[in-house]
């Protein structure tokens, strides 16, 4: 809880802050109040805003209860480490922390649940820590021009940090309509799922320090709340992500035939041979009960954006099982190799028709700066230049009116 962890955002990376109880770099001075404006309403002790990568706007939702529970817990549960966090530094003007109290009047809703009479305490309770606790909206709803979520196609899937969440709704060709009670539950347990996939990155983390860790009726709440929310359709999708792929081998294409010397004209084939068949078995099948996952009906090979794919072959799947742990390759494959790999996986196991560019693994291979985008920084630039100009515009113009009215008397 010490923080420091760099999260990825489309203006650079935001760190996380040091939330022990230590007096000199955490939160050891808040008292309850204090503790409770930060998790719910975005601001610090001494008045600054937070950015909403801290989720508070999903926190927002929590009980009073609830806060005060987990004050208790930080206080009394965690230790204080006396230690700082690096400053998040964004550029200019997002550097301007006192621009989110505007956001917030715009986009925080502070209200918290409201249990819907009309569903059954299950539901609710699935609907309290999925759109709370869990922050579930926070990856996987769209954001719109400002950085807020689009609650129009709520958990519709979202591009944050480098990493794709994808549609969670109950769309069974665009989400995951066609996945089990059972399933989620499974997947959301840290459990392999033959057939559909495993968690990788930021889900996978929310899986091992968090979403594992919960009682059985907490698991099947949030799937019962998940599996019923209103189906969104993501354009341009025709076959479920988890529906591609069959066994297959490219080995009559690399058998006899010498590794070039360049290594970056080598083929997809001898790419896999080289390092991927070792685990994934010669026809991408894995191993029994997918503890080292199938390649076809898998859902990081089926989904039209590549990004989930390339995070893993440059980084791997950290988890806290031994049982499930794939390396990355960043350090042993170019950017060329890595599309090249990429490609043949998708051709061969995945969706044919998605594709890696080697600007795509350039782009990703630092985690800290994945995702950023330069373009809204540059048209934030120019809203602000625009808004200066009408503000000055109209000050001319006013000063010129009563300079005439002035002269006219």
């Amino acid at each position: 809880m010490a923080g420091g962890l760099p999260l990825a955002s489309p203006l650079g990376p935001i760190y996380s802050t040091n939330i022990t109880p230590s007096k000199t770099h955490g939160i050891g001075n808040y008292t309850l109040e204090q503790f409770d404006d930060a998790l719910r309403h975005g601001k610090r002790a001494d008045g600054a805003y937070l950015y909403p990568a801290m989720p508070y706007t999903a926190y927002a939702k929590l009980t009073s209860e609830d806060v005060a529970d987990l004050y208790a817990y930080f206080m009394r549960g965690v230790a204080p480490v006396d230690t700082a966090a690096p400053q998040t530094d964004l550029p200019f003007p997002f550097n301007i922390r006192a621009s989110m109290g505007v956001w917030n009047a715009i986009f925080l809703d502070t209200t918290p649940y409201q249990a819907d009479p009309s569903q059954s305490q299950e539901w609710n309770r699935g609907a309290y820590l999925s759109k709370g606790l869990a922050h579930c909206t926070t990856c996987h709803t769209p954001r719109n021009a400002l950085m807020a979520e689009d609650h129009g196609r709520l958990l519709a899937g979202a591009a944050l940090g480098g990493w794709d969440a994808p549609n969670i709704t109950s769309d069974p060709v665009s989400g995951i309509g066609n996945w089990s009670e059972a399933e989620l539950v499974a997947y959301l347990s840290g459990h392999p799922v033959p057939g559909k996939g495993s968690a990788a990155g930021p889900m996978a983390e929310a899986i091992d320090f968090s979403l594992k860790h919960l009682t059985a009726a907490d698991l099947k709440a949030i799937a019962v709340y998940i599996k019923s929310v209103p189906a969104v359709v993501t354009p341009g999708v025709k076959q479920s992500a988890d529906s591609f792929g069959k066994p297959a081998d490219r080995l009559d294409s690399i058998r006899g035939v010498a590794l070039p010397q360049n290594h970056d004209a080598m083929t997809g084939a001898q790419i896999y041979d080289s390092y991927c068949a070792s685990c994934h078995q010669a026809q991408g099948q894995g191993t029994d009960g997918d503890t080292l996952p199938s390649l076809f009906h898998n859902t990081a090979l089926g989904h039209s954006s590549t990004d989930n794919l390339v995070q893993v072959m440059l980084h791997g799947i950290q988890r806290h099982d031994a049982n499930s742990v794939m390396p990355g390759f960043a350090a042993e494959l170019s950017d060329k190799q890595i599309a090249t790999l990429g490609n043949f996986l998708l051709a061969t196991y995945g969706n044919p028709d998605a594709k890696v560019t080697q600007e795509q693994v350039a782009a990703l291979r630092d985690p800290a700066t994945a995702g950023m985008d330069s373009s809204l920084v540059t048209l934030a630039r120019i809203a602000i230049a625009v808004v200066v100009i009408v503000v000055l515009a109209l000050i001319v113009w006013l000063l010129s009116r009563g300079s005439r009215r002035r002269k006219a008397v």
